[in-house]
């Protein structure tokens, strides 16, 4: 039988993977069983952090533009979104015992910001122990995606921000870096979400519903 209990699920993985088709989907499963869930995202969540996501994924310079954010002060907007979206919205949630659901959290991170774009791991560790605070995921699930149906899936999009335009091999690095981070850890699954079908939708609602004890 389900007992309310805070409750944190992580969906990771590269452009194009449906982690956000994922979690708005393992968001309604749950709202239909009357759960007290809320649905977030990375870069972003609350007002002010939505206005650092702009900032962030516009593509903000001219192409014929020389000067562009230096990673570390890309990664540090990142992190100054993290710190407004937790202080104000996830930590709250899961003190009130709430199931949050988050669209990237902080894998995203190592594996685009230290993985992808070499910034040092030692400086994002430090800064999240100041604004993590023992937040910190009890499911992570890890979208692993061909690169065919990633492409497929990019085209597609209506609007596109400067991370979907990267070169694939780009991506290719940033998802082994997922797949690394997730390995031999209990509570992170990785799951092949090329189809994206039904069955990958209650494969994740099945597997939150073992932690959750719901009926």
């Amino acid at each position: 039988m389900y007992k309310k209990k805070p409750f944190f699920i992580v969906f990771e993985g590269v452009e194009g993977c449906g982690k956000s088709y994922q979690s708005n989907k393992l968001f309604n499963n749950l709202k239909k069983k009357k759960i007290d869930v809320i649905l977030t995202r990375e870069p972003g969540g609350t007002k002010s952090a939505e206005l650092i996501r702009n900032l962030i994924l516009k593509d903000y310079f001219l192409k014929n533009n020389k000067e562009k954010f230096d990673k570390y002060t890309d990664t540090l907007l990142y992190l100054a979104a993290r710190n407004e979206h937790i202080k104000n919205k996830i930590r709250p949630s899961l003190l009130k015992k709430k199931i949050v659901i988050c669209d990237r959290f902080t894998d995203s991170t190592l594996a685009y910001q230290v993985h992808g774009k070499k910034v040092s791991n030692h400086f994002i560790n430090n800064i999240h122990k100041e604004i993590l605070k023992g937040v910190k995921p009890n499911i992570v699930f890890i979208l692993k995606v061909s690169v065919k149906t990633s492409k497929i899936r990019l085209k597609k999009r209506k609007t596109k921000n400067r991370y979907d335009n990267f070169a694939q091999s780009f991506y290719t690095k940033v998802q082994k870096s997922f797949l690394k981070l997730a390995k031999n850890k209990k509570n992170y699954y990785i799951l092949d979400s090329s189809l994206n079908d039904k069955s990958l939708e209650n494969k994740i609602f099945n597997i939150v519903n073992k932690s959750l004890k719901i009926k």
